[in-house]
């Protein structure tokens, strides 16, 4: 099962992992080790809350105007 990961750097150092298709979020030292992390506890997730598969996520960004 393909699935996405949103990978931004830590304000304490390292790299935290979300997985928005369950919620999942971890953590590492490095981008790799965050991926892994993240790989590990959506597979758990998945155990004991299986989802149906019900198409490809779209990933895409979009502007915000900022007010300083």
């Amino acid at each position: 099962m393909e699935s996405s990961a949103i990978i931004t750097p830590a304000t304490e150092g390292g790299y935290v992992a979300c997985n928005p298709e369950t919620g999942t979020t971890t953590q590492g030292e490095t981008i790799e080790e965050s991926l892994a992390n993240l790989q590990e506890a959506t597979e758990l997730y998945l155990e004991e809350f299986p989802m149906i598969q019900s198409g490809r996520s779209l990933l895409t960004t979009f502007q915000v105007a900022t007010h300083v």
